[in-house]
């Protein structure tokens, strides 16, 4: 049934803040873009907390370094994006790289993607549709599928349930209700080398990837 709420997920995303929850995209047809932090399952953050995020977060369609202009809503940020298709966002700086429990310097990376139409990978960790449009998606990090991996699917009606990648880091979602789904997974990898985000040399990362589509 679809009853689990987010905080299963957050805890496996590792050792985040505390106030560990999701940034997600949702566009209706061709509008604008809007960018969400807080539960996708439950409350929004506002203000201040919305706001401190406009300066680090990257909204574009295909290519990273054309990212769109963004504006301060009072429990969103909008992003004018003029072509169609679909968006996506990255932000490595929602917090700041803290320390986690083993001592190394930790940093979380939110990945998020609104849409269906294509089926290639851009971002580091995303779910890609198999075929446009779509209920069948590939978990990818940096290329590679990753198999039994945890997916949490939030429906229209705000109902979750948790899947797990197969063989081939795929998951098909049960698509029954009109409405915009929420797709959600995390990962944790060391990188070979240390990574600079915020001014720090970073030895963890925690992703967080999210997909909304709008089923008709």
């Amino acid at each position: 049934m679809f009853k689990q709420s987010l905080f299963a997920l957050s805890v496996l995303a590792a050792a985040v803040p505390a106030q560990a929850h999701q940034v997600w995209l949702e566009r209706d047809a061709t509008g604008p873009v809007r960018v969400y932090v807080g539960d996708a399952d439950a409350e929004h953050d506002r203000g201040e907390e919305v706001a401190k995020l406009a300066a680090t977060t990257q909204v574009f369609t295909t290519d990273r370094a054309q990212t769109a202009k963004l504006s301060v809503k009072d429990d969103h940020l909008e992003a004018a994006v003029a072509a169609p298709g679909d968006v996506r966002l990255v932000n490595d700086q929602v917090w700041k790289p803290w320390k986690a429990k083993d001592g190394k310097v930790q940093a979380a990376v939110f990945n998020a993607r609104a849409g269906r139409a294509e089926t290639r990978a851009v971002l580091d960790y995303e779910l890609v549709p198999v075929a446009p449009q779509g209920n069948t998606f590939t978990l990818v990090f940096k290329g590679q599928p990753l198999a039994d991996k945890a997916v949490t699917v939030i429906t229209p009606d705000k109902w979750t349930k948790g899947f797990k990648t197969d063989a081939a880091g795929r998951i098909e979602v049960p698509v029954k209700d009109k409405g915009r789904y929420v797709l959600v997974s995390a990962h944790e990898t060391e990188p070979a080398n240390p990574v600079e985000i915020a001014g720090q040399k970073v030895q963890k990362l925690g992703y967080t990837a999210t997909l909304t589509f709008v089923a008709q």
